[in-house]
């Protein structure tokens, strides 16, 4: 079954936002966690001289070998099992057989269908040893979907959600991207309702228990503004700043939060840089 096949078994219906029950909790439980573990799986395959149409083969596989379909391979006329966008690339980026160099930054955003339920997630990936400011724009863009998800609890709105990325970008001199949201999902890829990444607390939909959604925060070195490449896919900012984004698909329970695509590895930030190693200590005498 593909992408398509699957998505006309359910419609979105516009304002209609969908409250879940235990059983679709425990679907979105197994497709987060192997989506997660696909991501997971891409950590050592990331480096120089590596194609993006390699990673993603990978995925491909690894869906096929875990019983999962890429929810974008054949989504819209779109032919790849993921999105791998590099450096100023906002999202959508469609792989090639161009090679990743060393300092590139990579999203690699992976969707996969388990047994009818979309598990959505996608992570930045440093390419061998990238500039102290890409690695500073990974930092705060993965501080802003952590303070996102932490703003979600029943009885706020979305807005707390946007309110909350937007205050921390802004105040490290980044900018979000107003173009692209987050989104509902659960039997359906997208769904009511959307996620705007900026906005302020009260405003929006307020929040539910057995809402499922994603928080994709896209942040930016320079202005927020992107355009859409002639292929209809990529975006890309307007003034060639670099641009990371990190995601996550979530659910509102009774007291708060539950994350469906944590890493079972921890590797939620795999561009992290090693610990430094402990000091030497000469040996007396």
């Amino acid at each position: 079954m593909t992408f398509a096949a699957a998505e006309t078994a359910t419609r979105r219906q516009a304002g209609v936002i969908k409250l879940h029950d235990a059983a679709a909790f425990a679907g979105m439980r197994r497709a987060g966690r192997v989506t997660a573990e696909a991501l997971d799986m891409l950590v050592d395959l990331v480096r120089p001289g590596v194609t993006t149409d390699a990673i993603d083969r990978a995925v491909f596989a690894f869906a096929m070998d875990h019983g999962a379909l890429p929810a974008t391979l054949y989504y819209h006329g779109y032919t790849r099992s993921c999105c791998t966008s590099i450096n100023h690339v906002v999202c959508h980026g469609i792989p090639s057989d161009k090679p990743l160099k060393e300092g590139d930054i990579v999203n690699i955003d992976v969707t996969l269908i388990v047994d009818g339920w979309h598990g959505d997630a996608s992570r930045m990936y440093a390419v061998g040893e990238i500039p102290r400011r890409a690695m500073r724009l990974l930092e705060v863009t993965h501080e802003c979907l952590e303070l996102g998800i932490a703003a979600v609890r029943p009885g706020a709105t979305t807005g707390h959600i946007g309110e909350a990325i937007q205050r921390h970008a802004e105040a490290e001199r980044c900018s979000v991207v107003r173009d692209f949201c987050g989104h509902g999902l659960g039997r359906l890829f997208h769904d009511e309702p959307n996620i705007l990444h900026y906005g302020r607390a009260g405003e929006g939909v307020e929040m539910k228990p057995g809402m499922f959604f994603t928080i994709e925060p896209m942040i930016n070195l320079g202005r927020p503004h992107v355009k859409i490449l002639s292929d209809g896919w990529t975006a890309v900012t307007r003034d060639r700043s670099l641009s990371a984004q990190f995601e996550h698909t979530v659910a509102v329970t009774e007291t708060g939060v539950e994350i469906f695509t944590r890493s079972p590895k921890g590797l939620d930030f795999p561009a992290q840089p090693a610990p430094p190693r402990p000091a030497l200590i000469p040996a007396a005498g």
